[in-house]
């Protein structure tokens, strides 16, 4: 009996396991691992684009603020600030690599003296380490400049200064933006052939190295041209007394006077003519009557004819270029007129077109260079053939002459009356470019 009973209970525990590993499958005890992903790339992070470099070029000058040259200088120089101001405003030069080129200036009072300029343009080079050079107002104070300027090999663009000879010296870093002095008369005699041939010529003159020169110049075509010079004076820079020589003046049978110098004498010389009367049909002075102050003369001023480098009554234009074939830049004459008038309150003068059209130079230079390298710069300016609002711009590259102005032509303004009864400079000559007859002979009071 009791070994069937044990039977029986094992029967029934082996019936237990087979049921139970029949029934469904218990859960995991831990969870299964959970399902991989490939790893996202993190995107890489953008870098800002670099920011232009930016290069500030130094210009350095000296500025007569006293002296014989105070006028016509301050003129220039509020000419080349207005043309730095511009460009900085406007962001300054971009050149190809993205570099942004902006101008600062260094300049001091060279007080009209010769010896000091040199001085100054050395402490501008060895000191302050100017990039380029703008010459002083006047060829006498340029001169100067130029030896400094040729011994450490720095660019000198000159303007202000006319005289040939400091170009004839084997310079090769000098450029000259003026008509040079010898042609600064040319013009006038061509006028005064077809207005009297017959006229007897005195030439009076400061003998500074400017006046000289023009004088110098002129002689040969006044042979040329068949004109006789019953005098050739010349008198002391800073000369305000003129009765000795007007004296000479009337003595010589002079008809035409030509000469003068600079402002201060220019405007004495006029108005010692005006209260002699000695009977000149025609007077042509250098620089003073350019001057807007001229006229404060009154009457004294009345007929006096002078050259100009600049007028905006004969500026020069985008459609005159493209007739010449030659490239435009800058802004036109009247744009450049209006902007100084707003800065300075005047209408400019070609001694301010001169000191701005020396920046516009520069910056053309620097543009066509697409570097601010002295060297490439200037490469720049000697393969140079343009036109602005100020004339023609090309610079001689012989050995003989380097960087004599060949390009510019001169024109003749004299200070005539208007309908008002007021003084106004107009242009006589070149015919093409004339807004006036001449006023042949002067009328005397």
């Amino acid at each position: 009996m009791k070994k069937v009973l044990f039977v029986l209970f094992t029967l029934l525990i082996v019936s237990s396991m087979l049921l139970s590993a029949c029934g469904p499958s218990a859960e995991p005890t831990t969870a299964p691992p959970a399902e991989t992903q490939e790893p996202s790339e993190e995107p890489v992070a953008t870098q800002p684009p670099a920011a232009p470099e930016e290069k500030t070029v130094v210009i350095g000058f000296t500025s007569s603020l006293t002296g014989s040259q105070e006028v016509s200088s301050k003129r220039q120089v509020n000419g080349f600030l207005l043309w730095m101001n511009q460009v900085n405003e406007a962001g300054g030069i971009t050149l190809s690599d993205g570099t942004v080129v902006k101008f600062d200036y260094k300049t001091y009072d060279d007080e009209s003296n010769g010896e000091r300029v040199q001085e100054l343009y050395t402490r501008l080079i060895s000191e302050d380490n100017a990039d380029f050079l703008i010459s002083p107002y006047s060829s006498g104070l340029t001169s100067a400049a130029s030896i400094v300027a040729e011994q450490n090999g720095k660019v000198l663009i000159t303007t202000g200064a006319a005289d040939d000879a400091t170009y004839k010296t084997g310079n090769t870093s000098l450029f000259q933006l003026y008509t040079p002095g010898s042609l600064y008369m040319s013009s006038t005699v061509d006028m005064l052939q077809q207005l009297d041939p017959e006229a007897k010529v005195a030439l009076v003159y400061e003998s500074d190295k400017f006046s000289t020169s023009v004088v110098e110049g002129i002689k040969p075509y006044l042979a040329d041209k068949g004109f006789e010079v019953t005098l050739e004076e010349g008198y002391a820079s800073g000369t305000t007394d003129f009765g000795p020589i007007v004296n000479k003046l009337a003595a010589s049978g002079a008809t035409v006077l030509l000469g003068g110098g600079h402002y201060e004498d220019g405007t004495a010389l006029a108005r010692t003519l005006y209260e002699r009367q000695i009977g000149l049909k025609f007077v042509y002075l250098l620089v003073a009557p350019a001057d807007t102050k001229f006229p404060e003369l009154g009457d004294a001023a009345l007929g006096i004819a002078t050259s100009s480098q600049w007028e905006l009554k004969a500026t020069h234009t985008e459609e005159e270029a493209a007739n010449l074939g030659i490239e435009w830049f800058g802004p036109t004459g009247e744009d450049f007129a209006a902007a100084y008038q707003a800065a300075y309150g005047d209408p400019p003068t070609y001694h301010v077109a001169g000191g701005y059209a020396a920046g516009l130079v520069l910056q053309k230079a620097i543009l066509d260079a697409d570097s601010v390298d002295p060297e490439a710069v200037k490469a720049a300016l000697n393969a140079m053939n343009l036109m602005t609002f100020y004339g023609g711009i090309q610079f001689d590259t012989s050995e003989a002459a380097h960087g004599l102005q060949i390009a510019h032509k001169m024109v003749v303004a004299q200070w005539q009356k208007n309908d008002a009864g007021e003084l106004v400079r107009v242009i006589i000559a070149p015919a093409d470019v004339a807004t006036n007859d001449p006023l042949y002979p002067v009328p005397t009071p």
